[in-house]
């Protein structure tokens, strides 16, 4: 009884593997599948070739490697990291980089476009009530708890 729940065990553990594996290679007929998904006969031969091989004692790695060497690395759905493929792998960072450096020339723009309004009110170049309202907000100094603004910035303010 032992034995019968060992061999079980085993079958299971092959079936497991295989399956993981299967999930991780593609359909070399159907292209967008797995070879788990697919019922192309190509998928059903290399589903037993993977199988044969964890039974004969090969690691994950090394079935891999042979599926590799036999089809190409295309065959995979997760290539290497190597010269050839590092702009697949970098392109999500050079993206997001890309996304941050927009965001953050939009902030200095809006920063820059104080001191231009700074610059042009002391050449008397009159504010646009926006712009106005822009500086007054830059420049009123945060409420303080219990000590009530200098009379000559509520004057100057119109209050």
């Amino acid at each position: 009884m032992a034995s019968e729940d060992d061999e079980v065990k085993k079958a299971q553990i092959v079936d497991a593997r295989a399956r993981n594996i299967s999930h991780n290679v593609r359909c070399t007929e159907c292209g967008s599948q797995s070879i788990e998904d697919s019922q192309a006969d190509i998928a059903i031969l290399l589903r037993k070739l993977i199988r044969d091989e964890i039974r004969s004692g090969k690691s994950d790695k090394e079935i891999y490697k042979k599926l590799e060497d036999d089809f190409g690395e295309t065959v995979l759905y997760t290539p290497k990291f190597d010269m050839q493929t590092a702009a697949l792998w970098l392109s999500p960072v050079l993206v997001a980089g890309a996304a941050v450096g927009v965001w953050a020339y939009n902030k200095h723009k809006q920063k820059t476009n104080v001191h231009i309004m700074a610059l042009n009110l002391v050449r008397g170049v009159p504010l646009t009530p926006k712009e106005k309202e822009t500086m007054l907000d830059i420049l009123t100094p945060p409420p303080s708890q219990g000590v009530a603004a200098p009379s000559w910035w509520r004057r100057w303010r119109g209050q």
